[in-house]
């Protein structure tokens, strides 16, 4: 794949380019993503720890963050309504919600079904002017960043399934090939190659996506199943991004050892998967040097170890998994129950390992 050109870059979002493309980085990118609920519990204590490593989190001001700010409706307390017709509960601010209802969970709920507008309708509300949108990208590529594109939340195509019809009778419907699962899928692509094409259309540079595709210890379906009702799907919606020479940075939950190389086919250029679910000897197998890799650290082991014992992970994954040339991204999310004092380490650690410099704000 050619390379979006160095030129004009600060030099974050060149080494991040050089990570990606296997060219020699300077540093191993690493970020710590701190919720919501984590800044609503900790609140000055925890941006004294933010204060205490600017090389994690570069540019903060002291007394920026509003703590109790929560800037995704799906986090706020309550329930909540999709575009698609999907109702979702939280029961903890802060934290995300799950769906407890679901549109076409009755199939006789399709013949009336209002499928969603791709370019007027949001997940939650309307979608921002498109104009802005380009003046956002425009501006990110003039100040040095990247114009990132997407503009799907989370759990864009097989998630979206499940959450139409839920996730029993979709396994039914995948069990039984019911036809009239291809009329939702069909459906649920077209909306998403819209929003895609459209992000490409206003300049995108690259285009992130998040499904989570895998389960706790296996993926929800047969490698065979998802690559006869799922890959085509993500065959056709990535098909203009590899024509266009757009890479694509996916975010995906659970285990997905076995679907790795196709997702890799389909166009996957940034991979976001999870430690524990499908183990570092095999994410080593499948995805080392093959894919560059955002590798999601331990959240599970986060709560209950010792900050030993979080640098002793940390360095165990960044030994397998590092190359010279690059493809290596660490990546930590502290939930509240985070203490912390492993907080603090995970941020100690990933500046020792990964060594990233002092970066200019802008």
């Amino acid at each position: 794949m050619p390379r979006i050109s160095y030129a004009g870059r600060n030099r974050q979002t060149v080494n991040y380019l050089k990570t990606i493309y296997f060219d020699y980085p300077e540093w191993t990118p690493c970020h710590v993503s701190l919720m919501p609920a984590t800044w609503m519990k900790y609140r000055e204590a925890l941006e004294e720890i933010v204060l205490a490593h600017p090389r994690i989190f570069p540019g903060y001001v002291k007394g920026s963050r509003d703590f109790d700010r929560v800037d995704f409706p799906l986090y706020e307390h309550g329930q909540h309504v999709d575009c698609w017709g999907t109702v979702w509960e939280n029961i903890e601010r802060g934290l995300d919600s799950m769906p407890i209802s679901y549109p076409l969970e009755d199939w006789a709920a399709l013949e009336h079904y209002r499928w969603p507008d791709p370019l007027k309708d949001d997940v939650f509300g309307p979608r921002p002017d498109w104009e802005e949108v380009r003046r956002a990208m425009a501006d990110a590529k003039a100040r040095g960043g990247l114009a990132w594109g997407g503009g799907l939340q989370h759990g864009f195509m097989y998630m979206r399934l499940f959450y139409l019809r839920g996730f029993e009778n979709l396994m039914t419907d995948l069990a039984t090939e019911d036809p009239r699962l291809w009329q939702i899928i069909e459906h649920v692509e077209a909306y998403n190659r819209a929003v895609i094409n459209k992000y490409l259309e206003l300049g995108a540079e690259i285009i992130g996506l998040g499904d989570d595709l895998g389960m706790q210890a296996s993926l929800p379906m047969s490698p065979a199943m998802w690559r006869k009702f799922i890959k085509p799907s993500y065959d056709r919606m990535l098909q203009p991004c590899r024509a266009a020479e757009v890479p694509v940075s996916l975010h995906t939950d659970g285990h997905i050892l076995e679907i790795i190389p196709d997702l890799i086919e389909v166009g996957v250029t940034v991979l976001n998967p999870q430690i524990r679910a499908n183990g570092l000897a095999g994410l080593v197998e499948m995805a080392k040097g093959k894919v560059a890799l955002v590798q999601d650290l331990d959240r599970q082991l986060f709560p209950f170890a010792t900050p030993a014992e979080i640098e002793e992970h940390i360095g165990t994954v960044f030994e397998a998994l590092y190359l010279p040339q690059g493809g290596l991204i660490l990546s930590a999310e502290a939930e509240p129950d985070v203490p912390l004092e492993n907080i603090d380490a995970i941020c100690t650690i990933l500046e020792k390992i990964c060594r990233p410099p002092l970066l200019d704000p802008a």
